[in-house]
């Protein structure tokens, strides 16, 4: 007899390994959804929507009132002004008023609480990291070892901005998902309003334009878009690297114009579209929208910042070594060389 046959019954059930689990949502993530939604009830109760030309506590008629108690136009609402300052109107979008709207004081309330919390994550650091400063540590790893993935190893010196400028505006996105941040005027997510992110555009402008004149000199970076040293190889060569160069230097000014509207856009039509749909399912449906903004606003966060590292990395690239090649890739592109062949410009 063969020793399968000794195996009992009952020794074949205990050795026998156990069944798979199916993959259904774990009680802590109804916990989470639950929390959310009873967190929702509460703004809603506590800040109840009100008529857009009353105040709080006034009669509110659903649903109409409810939709337009919770959108704000793209202009900030003004906390403080100077005395005797008259406020642009609230359909404007770019505003030059010297003032401290909601969107500026949520920014450094969201500036305070990172910086806080960053600092009490990693105080007293020591060799054989505890918890927090564990987290904090991977987190910036993780992170650093993503953007020289994506923009290669002269990035390594930008990898801190581009750490910066991610936590910044990720939490900056992440304000406006927390019930009393856009349900009271002074509160509102800071890059939903597109003077936030234009500003934030232009500092990584600045900074970019900036250490392409510092590695590279006055003459060349400049170089990068006025070649003249092309004429040397013939006046037709001249003129269209010539040519090339200006597009690029056209291009150049469109990028803080493309970053921050595209952050702008995302963040703002979020917002919309959250408002309208909190408003007419009163805080339970929501909370699935909550969970994709969640995951759009770190992605925007995520784009804007490796745009910013990528093109750092552009600005400081020397175009000596291709020193009579702009004129030569642009008639290949004419004459439909493969793209293989072709490199680009910067």
């Amino acid at each position: 007899m063969s020793s399968e046959q000794d195996v009992t019954p009952e020794v074949a059930e205990a050795t026998a390994p156990p069944p798979k689990k199916g993959r259904g949502l774990s009680s802590r993530w109804f916990l989470i959804i639950g929390a959310v939604i009873v967190f929702n009830i509460i703004a809603l109760i506590i800040v109840p929507p009100f008529p857009k030309e009353g105040a709080p506590g006034d009669a509110c008629a659903f649903p109409v009132c409810y939709i337009e108690g919770t959108l704000e136009f793209p202009a900030p609402h003004v906390v403080w002004a100077p005395e005797g300052s008259t406020p642009p109107p609230a359909s404007e979008l770019i505003t030059f008023y010297p003032s401290i709207s909601s969107t500026i004081l949520t920014m450094w309330i969201v500036m305070a609480v990172v910086l806080l919390v960053s600092f009490l994550m990693v105080r007293g650091s020591k060799l054989i990291p505890g918890r927090a400063q564990n987290v904090f540590e991977w987190f910036y790893e993780f992170l650093g070892d993503f953007g020289l993935g994506i923009a290669g190893p002269a990035a390594k010196p930008y990898i801190p901005l581009f750490i910066a400028f991610f936590l910044l505006i990720l939490f900056c996105n992440w304000s406006g998902l927390i019930p009393p941040v856009g349900r009271i005027e002074e509160l509102r997510a800071p890059t939903s309003d597109v003077n936030i992110t234009l500003g934030l555009a232009l500092v990584s402008f600045v900074y970019f334009e900036f250490q392409g004149f510092r590695r590279l000199g006055v003459g060349g970076y400049l170089g990068k878009f006025f070649p003249l040293y092309e004429f040397k190889h013939g006046i037709g060569a001249g003129g269209i690297a010539l040519f090339v160069g200006l597009v690029e230097l056209m291009l150049e000014f469109v990028k803080p114009i493309t970053l921050s509207m595209r952050l702008f856009g995302n963040i703002y039509g979020g917002e919309v579209a959250l408002g309208v749909i909190t408003a007419l399912t009163i805080a339970f449906v929501p909370v699935f929208l909550i969970g994709l903004e969640v995951m759009l606003n770190a992605i925007q966060a995520l784009i804007f910042s490796i745009l910013t590292l990528i093109f750092i990395v552009l600005a400081i690239e020397s175009h000596e070594h291709e020193e009579g090649e702009v004129a030569e890739e642009a008639l290949d592109a004419l004459h439909g060389s493969e793209p293989s062949q072709l490199q680009p410009a910067h």
